[in-house]
């Protein structure tokens, strides 16, 4: 099992959600308001007037066999549009219960 930890802007939310059930991802939880600035371009996402941009975050543990499928859509969906920042960090899940 490994757990996915996706960071992208707001707007790309309803398309990640739509997708992890294409992908027969069901279970997720996320947080709908997430402030932050990318490590390496792209502007912050502070929810201010000057950084008006707010991230969303999702959370998702899946079986190894549909980490590269997920994947693979998140980096085409980031390919579209660069300037609005898409991350996903995958982590091994020792144990659950």
């Amino acid at each position: 099992m490994k757990a996915v930890m996706i960071i992208s802007d707001q707007a790309h939310y309803d398309e990640i959600v739509g997708n992890l059930s294409r992908l027969n991802i069901r279970g997720f939880t996320s947080w709908r308001e997430v402030l932050g600035r990318g490590s390496k371009t792209g502007e912050p996402h502070y929810g201010t007037h000057a950084w008006p941009s707010i991230n969303s975050a999702i959370f998702t543990v899946v079986e190894d066999n549909r980490v590269a499928p997920l994947l693979k859509f998140l980096k085409n969906l980031d390919a579209e549009a660069e300037n609005l920042g898409l991350r996903a960090f995958v982590w091994n899940i020792e144990d659950m219960i």
